[in-house]
């Protein structure tokens, strides 16, 4: 209902504002499209969890990071397993960077071999709905941070380390990402 909407938006007072953040998708199919409200869905449901814990008095960073990496963690699990030899990350690059995954963030997966996956985003669905939420930039970029805890325990259960360089969320063009040993 409409009277949610508006209560939604007051937890959430105090960081609305315009994002200066340029995100705009490139690639429109129709089964991409669904899978980024999917996404976005879920950045949604977190933003206002977050918010909901902020006005609980609870650590909402140390709860929701913790949450994610976890997350990540039984991902990373779950493709550790798929890979014949784990060690090799083209192997983990085939299973975890799928054709629709690579669309969805129009991602460019380069420099890859059996130590290092190195790829840019250049969309990325969970900062489009901070977004629409509203939020201001450095709300989205700590949201950003927090989401990338999920890709920071898929590598820790993949025994692999990730870097994370430039992001959308803090204004760049692209989100850098480095697995590697």
């Amino acid at each position: 209902p409409a009277g949610h909407r508006s209560k939604d938006r007051e937890y959430l007072k105090g960081v609305l504002m315009m994002s200066n953040i340029k995100n705009k998708a490139t690639l429109h199919e129709d089964k991409i499209e669904l899978a980024r409200s999917c996404i976005e869905h879920r950045a949604t449901w977190m933003a206002l969890t977050y918010a909901e814990m902020e006005k609980a008095g609870v650590d909402a960073e140390k709860i929701t990071r913790a949450a994610v990496r976890k997350c990540g963690n039984i991902h990373g699990l779950r493709f550790r397993e798929q890979c014949k030899n784990p060690d090799d990350l083209v192997e983990f690059a085939g299973i975890f960077l799928t054709e629709d995954g690579r669309k969805n963030f129009e991602m460019n997966v380069h420099d890859v071999d059996h130590d290092n996956i190195k790829s840019d985003f250049h969309y990325c669905p969970l900062v489009s709905a901070w977004q629409k939420l509203g939020l201001d930039d450095d709300t989205i970029a700590l949201f950003c941070d927090i989401a990338m805890d999920g890709d920071r325990g898929i590598a820790e259960s993949m025994r692999i380390t990730l870097d994370l360089g430039d992001t959308i969320a803090k204004g760049c063009d692209t989100c850098k990402l480095h697995f590697h040993k």
